[in-house]
């Protein structure tokens, strides 16, 4: 419903305010329009651009709605490019766009050529084959154009459960919505890593969440977000302070433990089930050394969190949470960049685009933006020709 300024408010919709720099550019592209059949949708935020440094700042995968206070769902794309243009021209300069964060893309379809995340090559060969492809996809940009054509949802597939109405205050994101049906399994060299991709906690999930927590048998969280990020809450606080304990439900979580370096925090948990005197132990792994915005400059901090978060995994069979804000994007990083280490180690060819797939057929979005997945790529090469990741000896032969 349109305010007193003619703008819509309400359901999920932000307003950004920006004004040009000083060559008269907000730095960012957008893609769609009426004449294409397809909704106007941001396809690239420059870095310290004014649209990269607004608060809240545009984001790739952002709707564009209206342009300082009029509806552009019927415009042609070149006349959307003429009114942000325009607003450089007016009095004040300030372009006013009003959006749909992080929107789902239509369903249309891009299958990558047929890797699967394994292929029936095998051996250093093929590993080698596949990485010299990605640096050579990087380097000539095809492999941004190819995951910028992947769909971001799995056609056919329903999101029923987190619309019933006892759900919809659940969603922290109207437009994120887990599947209902979805469990992920990667193939590979018989291992299997089981992942529960969640968004973060609202103040009304916790009890949920810890319960998902106990029936799953968890016992390894991985948060990949600070609490607040920007002025905006990313993440509800919910776990106690250091030997402090809090209820939820019929569950009981005491932090016995806290570590925290400039890059990670490291938590320990005791969960005991009140009516059953059952406890639990639970490791806690936060990284907090990523940007507020875009993708981290240097992929160490972040490859050394991972090799920690895989030491912790060792002989686990029981899934891991790995949680963010809306649970996709930086959680895809994550689990594409495990995913990749496994595969090297198993002597199997990497395929990101591949993975982000089969992981985006279990889950809508994950790796929300090129950027993303650029540095994940980045960094996939980085554990490889460094040797931080290697082949393990039984599958050398």
């Amino acid at each position: 419903m349109p305010n007193g300024n003619g703008y819509p408010e309400g359901h999920g919709l932000v307003t950004i305010r920006m004004k040009p720099d000083d060559q008269g550019r907000f730095g960012f592209n957008v893609k769609g329009g009426a004449d294409q059949g397809m909704p106007i949708i941001v396809s690239r935020v420059a870095p310290n651009t004014p649209a990269d440094l607004a608060i809240p700042r545009l984001n790739e995968g952002d709707q564009v709605l209206f342009i300082n206070g009029r509806d552009v769902s019927q415009h042609s794309h070149e006349q959307v490019v003429m009114f942000i243009r325009a607003s450089r021209e007016t009095h004040s300069g300030e372009l006013v766009l009003i959006v749909r964060p992080n929107v789902e893309e239509p369903d249309f379809v891009y299958i990558p050529e047929s890797h699967q995340i394994t292929s029936s090559a095998t051996g250093a060969n093929a590993l080698d084959a596949s990485l010299m492809l990605l640096q050579e996809s990087l380097e000539s940009g095809a492999a941004l154009a190819q995951f910028d054509q992947l769909y971001r949802k799995k056609p056919g597939m329903t999101t029923n459960a987190a619309r019933v109405e006892a759900n919809v205050p659940k969603n922290r994101y109207r437009d994120i919505s887990p599947y209902d049906q979805t469990r992920m399994e990667i193939p590979g060299s018989g291992i299997v890593n089981r992942y529960i991709a969640a968004q973060g906690p609202l103040p009304n999930t916790c009890t949920d969440y810890w319960l998902m927590v106990w029936e799953q048998r968890t016992s390894l969280i991985v948060m990949l977000t600070t609490k607040v990020e920007r002025g905006r809450v990313k993440c509800h606080q919910y776990w106690p302070d250091l030997y402090e304990t809090m209820d939820y439900g019929v569950l009981q979580i005491t932090c016995v433990k806290e570590e925290e370096t400039t890059s990670f925090a490291f938590r320990e948990f005791n969960l005991t089930h009140v009516e059953t005197s059952e406890e639990r132990h639970i490791s806690h792994m936060q990284y907090i050394a990523w940007p507020d915005h875009g993708v981290p400059d240097d992929p160490a901090d972040f490859l050394d969190f991972v090799l920690k978060v895989r030491q912790k995994r060792v002989g686990m069979v029981e899934p891991t949470v790995v949680h963010c804000s809306a649970g996709i994007g930086r959680t895809g990083v994550l689990i594409t960049m495990e995913t990749a280490m496994c595969l090297i180690e198993a002597n199997q060819p990497v395929y990101p685009l591949s993975i982000v797939r089969q992981m985006r057929d279990q889950r809508a979005m994950l790796i929300q933006t090129a950027s993303q997945y650029k540095f994940v790529c980045e960094a996939i090469l980085k554990v490889y020709n460094e040797g931080l990741v290697k082949p393990l000896e039984d599958y050398q032969r």
